[in-house]
């Protein structure tokens, strides 16, 4: 494929939902020479679903897909085992490899739904990384300075608070920088709390006497309460939901966050988003444009009637998602366990405000210890519906 060199959509790709790019004059003086680069993006699996907010950069990888570029992406086999300490608040736990084979199960298929897997080298970074010794760690090491380390925000937090700082932690960008020098990285994409690591690799390519790679961070998505994107936390958008399960937490999103929706998360231009639009209707929009990515204009189309029959005709929906469970099984457990609820909290919370419903019963459920006795029909808040089936 030939290397596109158009100026405005190289200007683009540069500017939509981009933070900040280092260095900006010479990764554009790159993209404009015709020269096939190679894009570098890491992605550890610690979860098994891919939610919107890794779908940002994803994104990006794609729009430089389509310019002709060689998209190298690293699969952090090695390094979900140490753990990404950015944006952390305390310390992350490391994964067993028993742990990174299931989370990486379906990896594949979920990332062919944003990127052309045809176009993409796949790289483990356990294949380079397991042979370094610690002579050769240690001189990674001697680029970096404990202050460097220290002054890092999360670090910085967690040091004032007294908490617990890892040694291991501060190998992470030394391991990720290397991962750089392995592919022979000229760009490399993250997201906007990356950045640390990802300039990391342009110090460790400095060390092995490698032309620097160029730095492109995206934008932070929040997730639909709020706060940042976070399995976690339950306030994740995952690109596997099912269209109608997809479309309802688009439509509980935060007003405040509709434009940012669709700038990372559509592909719509910049001067179709809506500007001064009913946010209902802004958000049926950002909704259906975002189910049409990931499971066709048809779904989108389907997912969109039954949103506005279920919520706005206040009838229950033909399709919703089903968990199965064993009879005596706490139901508060269950809807945790499957993601429906982040916590035991939110589910104690959601009791006492009257906010789940029994819709078989018709009542609202007031016991915070019910345990599944029958097949049950929840309405959860305002716009969520879950089946529970006895196994």
């Amino acid at each position: 494929m030939k290397v596109t060199t158009d100026e405005k959509k190289i200007d683009e790709v540069l500017s939509r939902g981009v933070e900040d790019v280092f260095v900006k004059e010479h990764l554009k003086k790159q993209l404009l020479s015709g020269k096939v680069l190679r894009i570098k993006f890491g992605i550890d699996p610690t979860g098994p679903k891919i939610h919107l907010g890794r779908a940002v950069p994803l994104q990006k990888l794609k729009q430089l897909q389509d310019l002709g570029h060689k998209v190298v992406l690293i699969v952090g086999d090695f390094t979900a085992t140490i753990g990404d300490p950015s944006d952390k608040l305390e310390k992350r736990p490391m994964l067993t490899e028993k742990q990174i084979k299931i989370n990486m199960k379906d990896y594949a298929k979920q990332l062919g739904m944003i990127i052309d897997l045809k176009k993409t080298e796949f790289k483990y970074n356990s294949k380079w990384l397991r042979k370094l010794g610690f002579r050769e760690i240690s001189e990674l090491a001697e680029s970096f300075s404990v202050q460097q380390m220290s002054n890092r925000r999360n670090f910085k937090d967690r040091i004032e608070k007294e908490e617990e700082i890892s040694l291991r932690e501060f190998l992470y960008p030394l391991m990720q920088g290397y991962d750089s020098v392995a592919v022979k990285a000229d760009v490399e994409i993250g997201g906007f709390d990356q950045l640390f690591n990802l300039r990391a690799g342009r110090i460790i390519q400095k060390h092995y006497k490698m032309p620097e790679q160029d730095v492109l961070t995206v934008s932070m998505l929040e997730g639909t309460d709020g706060r940042k994107m976070s399995t976690s936390w339950g306030n994740v958008v995952n690109i596997t939901d099912e269209p109608n399960d997809m479309f309802g937490k688009i439509m509980a999103l935060r007003d405040e966050l509709i434009p940012k929706y669709f700038k990372l998360c559509t592909n719509i231009s910049d001067s179709e988003i809506p500007q001064n639009e009913n946010p209902r209707d802004a958000k049926m929009r950002l909704a259906f444009e975002i189910v049409k990515i990931y499971h066709g204009e048809k779904k989108a189309k389907e997912a969109e009637e039954n949103f506005v029959k279920t919520f706005q005709k206040k009838e229950i929906p033909e399709e919703m998602e089903e968990i199965k469970a064993s009879t005596g099984e706490l139901l508060s457990e269950i809807l945790v366990k499957n993601r429906v609820l982040s916590s035991k909290g939110e589910w104690r919370r959601l009791v006492l405000e009257n906010a789940i419903h029994d819709l078989g019963n018709d009542t609202n459920i007031t016991d915070v210890n019910l345990k599944v006795s029958e097949n049950l029909t929840l309405k959860i808040g305002k716009k969520r519906f879950i089946k529970i089936i006895q196994n």
